[in-house]
């Protein structure tokens, strides 16, 4: 227990840490003058200086890095844009292209259309002058035909075969009725 109380009691009369006593204020006061000066002047001639230095250098290559990424988003810009107006051209002359090819095969089916009509419509009217040759030809052998059966069935009732002027004027009286 002895060595516990060495420890703790104060050695030889002095009462108070040192440099909290008041007669060493004036030499603290002093080295604390002088070590501020001393400080202040190695800090404001060359450290001040050289992280002025660093800073000024760092705020350069920033400033330079963000104007030089300024530049490439304007360039990005710029291609953006020209890829969007090719984009676009490229789409108008697509759809140029489709319409012209629309309005080609469109003038092609109505050519075609007219030819195929003009086709038809001469068919038909040689179909037409066929029929009219077939039915003149045939009203002519009707009254052939009419009169042979006519001078056969008179024949035929009274025995006799009548003239053709009399056969003739009878089919001239039917027909008129």
């Amino acid at each position: 227990m002895a060595e516990t109380t060495a420890h703790t009691e104060a050695p030889a009369g002095h009462t108070k840490f040192p440099p909290f006593e008041s007669e060493h204020f004036p030499s603290q006061l002093v080295w604390l003058v002088i070590s501020f000066v001393l400080l202040y002047v190695l800090m404001s001639r060359i450290a001040l200086p050289r992280i002025g230095g660093i800073m000024a250098a760092r705020s350069k290559v920033i400033s330079d890095d963000l104007a030089a990424a300024e530049q490439l988003k304007e360039r990005s810009n710029a291609a953006q844009a020209a890829y969007e107006k090719a984009l676009a051209d490229a789409r108008s002359r697509a759809q140029a292209l489709a319409g012209a090819t629309r309005e080609q095969q469109a003038r092609e089916a109505e050519d075609m259309h007219k030819r195929l009509e003009a086709q038809l419509h001469e068919r038909i009217a040689a179909a037409e002058q066929s029929i009219a040759k077939s039915r003149d030809g045939a009203m002519g052998n009707v009254r052939s035909i009419a009169a042979e059966a006519a001078s056969a069935i008179v024949e035929r009732l009274i025995g006799q075969r009548p003239r053709d002027e009399e056969i003739a004027a009878a089919l001239g009286d039917a027909g008129k009725h």
